[in-house]
């Protein structure tokens, strides 16, 4: 929703941290969980049960759903959509059952770098030379918390990467949609989606959860729906340069909750590489906030 320049709340840096710090701990809350399901179930069947549980915090949206006239682009850029996501929610699943906590939030950072990567190539965006930059300082961390040739590169890693631009993939299309749909809209349309075309895949290898499994995936999708609410907050109260930043606490998150939860070692490789990716990213914000503010 647009709001008029005179009228437009003042910039609340403090709020903002704070909001971004929540939203760091709910995500690492989901890596958590979905950590705590393992392989109890079929990576398949977990990804498919987290989006069917999570349905019950869409009913808010339904009201804006049901005011909006969906056209034949609109239900291809959500299908389309809708096949990025999941396959980036089932490599995540099968990474977080493959590889330390630390590694998959590190790797995920480089989301952004591929929707920059993404826009460029498929939508012609102009790229100057110091993004240019941050996107190699990026794609370094990227090599030094993978360290290919200094030890073994396992399935997990493999499976994070292509995670990682799957979800650029979706996060392109909906910023197409967005132009068209309320956020809320697009939102709803995703998280109705990606069940749908997960759902065959998830049948086939079906086993019958248990009621602490369907319990925490319930909770994953309560910590991911909050952790989408408060960010939001996040970038409403301040300049997205000044909380993105903040998102690299959730490496630190993650990495602390691995060590003390599942016993995973504490790589200082994975936190220089993350600490890479992030300030290459804050770098990217940071001068692009500049160029809207001249």
């Amino acid at each position: 929703m647009s709001t008029p320049v005179a009228s437009a709340k003042p910039s609340n840096p403090t709020a903002g941290i704070v909001w971004m710090l929540i939203t760091t701990l709910c995500f690492v809350m989901v890596n958590v969980l979905v950590k705590y399901v393992g392989t109890g179930l079929p990576v398949l069947e977990s990804a498919f049960l987290r989006f069917l549980l999570g349905l019950v915090f869409l009913i808010p949206a339904l009201g804006a759903v049901r005011q909006v006239q969906f056209t034949r682009r609109i239900w291809k850029l959500t299908f389309g959509r809708a096949l990025f996501h999941s396959l980036a929610m089932s490599c995540w699943f099968y990474a977080m059952t493959r590889i330390p906590m630390g590694e998959v939030t590190s790797l995920n950072f480089m989301n952004p770098i591929y929707i920059t990567i993404g826009a460029v190539l498929l939508f012609g965006e102009r790229i100057a030379l110091p993004r240019i930059s941050a996107l190699i300082v990026a794609f370094l961390g990227g090599l030094v918390i993978l360290r290919p040739g200094f030890r073994e590169v396992d399935p997990g890693h493999l499976a994070m990467v292509v995670s990682a631009m799957a979800f650029a993939g979706s996060y392109l299309i909906a910023n197409r949609l967005v132009k068209e749909l309320p956020p809320a809209v697009v939102v709803f349309l995703m998280s109705v989606t990606v069940p749908i075309v997960i759902a065959p895949f998830a049948l086939l290898h079906w086993e019958t959860p248990t009621l602490h499994e369907l319990v925490l995936l319930f909770l994953t999708a309560a910590f991911a729906t909050l952790g989408h609410y408060t960010m939001t907050r996040a970038f409403a109260a301040a300049p997205q340069s000044v909380v993105q930043p903040v998102v690299f606490v959730q490496l630190i998150w993650s990495v602390s909750f691995g060590y003390a939860l599942f016993g995973e070692a504490i790589d200082p490789f994975v936190i220089l590489g993350g600490a890479m990716i992030i300030g290459a990213i804050s770098f990217i914000t940071w001068r692009e906030a500049r160029k809207k503010a001249s």
